[in-house]
């Protein structure tokens, strides 16, 4: 299906585009047939999922390719725990259509609206250091390349492309399905706290490493975090789960509802922003409860914000946290936002912000109605001091020359592109900017050959 391109923005409010049209697949012929039209047209073309990325990677002006109805279970090995889903299928929707099977992802972040193939090509992960971002569960993809040719790369058809096509960016090609590793259905019992903030930053190794899956949040202005450790449990293990009243009072009510009316008024009245955020702690408050991984993982969002989010070694996070809290007290920044830490386990996709080391992740928010320019710029400084990677999907100003500085196998995802994509036709100004638009090779300067065969080796 074709229809004219209306004006399209993400979640954020952050981007906003007018495609020269939108085009619907169901299949991945039709996906094949989009693209190849595009390139007779001399047009790019992208695919966009939810919208929930603040940065301009699904930013389509040209093409725009709408794969809701590319969605669902494709096949499932219930002995295995693989299942295959075509690319369009939200994450909550996963739930449901795995319940026949008795299977789950083995670890989730704390939003559900994004799209699978979104996701994994963005680096989205949860926390636990045990586990990998979502991406590092693929073991199969097939993608429609910038010529129109569908391929399939898994562990033994091209294995050699997975590290690329794994965290894709989107622009290796159209992914039109993905195999993922799954895992049997499993319980969380989750404790959330408030605790002192000093105590959690002093015993963050030991959390991280002692616990399945620990987080923090930190209002600033305030002295207390609010930590979530949770627990994996059997799938049949005995729930407790939040009642349906308790859990919309702290969801929706004062998660959702006050918060916005207090960040409404600190927008309004910067002064008094320190005071509210001390208030949310006392409406705050602990919870013990057990439930399936689904529904202890994710959160029900609506109070729209603006989000950059750096990872890096996992040790540097006290030190790393303790100077964005410096950062705001001496800089006088009302900040109605928490910050969130939260840890990931090294992986082995090439341009996975935990990329060869375990890693720690924190993420700075501001308010959808402020500027977040001058908070932002200040806390990436901080974070390029200790190496840091941007999460693909959040708001950065990093180009291609300075993250080639901090991924080891830049390079090599730039000859993938450069076999995949070798017209540009899945470019848009985002990824001209981080990965640059000349050929891998050129980009890279002289010696690109001897690194690559250094990394290869």
């Amino acid at each position: 299906m074709t229809a004219s391109g209306a004006t399209w923005r993400n979640w954020a409010r952050t981007e906003s585009v007018r495609p020269l049209r939108v085009e619907r697949p169901a299949t991945a012929g039709a996906v094949q047939r989009a693209v190849t039209a595009a390139a007779a047209s001399g047009l790019r073309v992208k695919p966009v999922g939810s919208g929930h990325s603040f940065t301009g990677i699904a930013v389509a002006p040209d093409v725009q390719l709408d794969l809701t109805d590319l969605s669902g279970v494709v096949d499932a090995d219930v002995a295995t725990g693989r299942v295959t889903l075509a690319a369009g299928t939200r994450l909550h929707q996963l739930p449901e259509l795995l319940a026949p099977y008795g299977l789950a992802l083995q670890n989730m972040g704390d939003v559900d609206r994004q799209t699978i193939s979104g996701a994994t090509s963005t680096g989205t992960h949860g926390t636990g250091l045990g586990f990998g971002g979502l991406a590092t569960q693929i073991v199969a993809a097939k993608l429609v390349t910038g010529t129109g040719e569908l391929i399939s790369v898994s562990e033994t058809e091209r294995p050699e492309l997975l590290p690329a096509v794994r965290v894709g960016l989107g622009a290796l090609g159209v992914l039109v399905e993905v195999t993922l590793q799954l895992v049997p259905r499993f319980v969380l019992h989750a404790v959330e706290r408030q605790e002192p903030f000093g105590l959690v930053l002093d015993e963050w190794l030991d959390r991280v490493r002692g616990n399945d899956h620990f987080e923090f949040y930190w209002f600033p202005h305030t002295d207390t975090a609010l930590t979530k450790t949770n627990t994996r449990l059997p799938g049949d293990a005995p729930r407790k789960p939040l009642g349906r009243v308790s859990r919309w009072i702290d969801d929706e009510l004062l998660a959702n509802g006050a918060y916005r009316a207090m960040c409404l008024h600190g927008h309004l009245q910067p002064s008094v922003t320190p005071k509210l955020a001390r208030l949310v702690d006392t409406f705050t408050g602990d919870r013990d409860f057990t439930d399936f991984a689904p529904k202890v993982f994710t959160t029900n969002r609506t109070v729209r914000f603006r989000e950059m989010e750096y990872a890096i070694p996992l040790e540097a996070i006290p030190e790393a946290v303790r100077g964005v809290r410096d950062l705001v007290e001496r800089n006088g920044w009302r900040v109605s936002f928490p910050i969130e830490v939260r840890a990931a386990a090294s992986d082995e996709n090439w341009l996975s912000t935990a990329y060869g080391r375990e890693t720690g992740y924190i993420a700075v928010h501001r308010y959808y109605r402020e500027d977040p320019t001058e908070y932002f710029a200040a806390v990436e400084q901080l974070m390029r001091g200790f190496g840091g990677r941007p999460h693909w999907g959040k708001m950065h100003t990093q180009s291609a020359e300075t993250l080639r500085e901090v991924y080891p196998r830049f390079d090599d995802f730039l000859r993938v592109r450069d076999e995949l994509d070798p017209e540009r036709r899945f470019a848009n100004p985002y990824l001209d900017r981080v990965l640059g638009t000349g050929r891998a090779d050129a980009a890279a300067g002289p010696g690109a050959d001897a690194t690559a065969s250094a990394d290869a080796a």
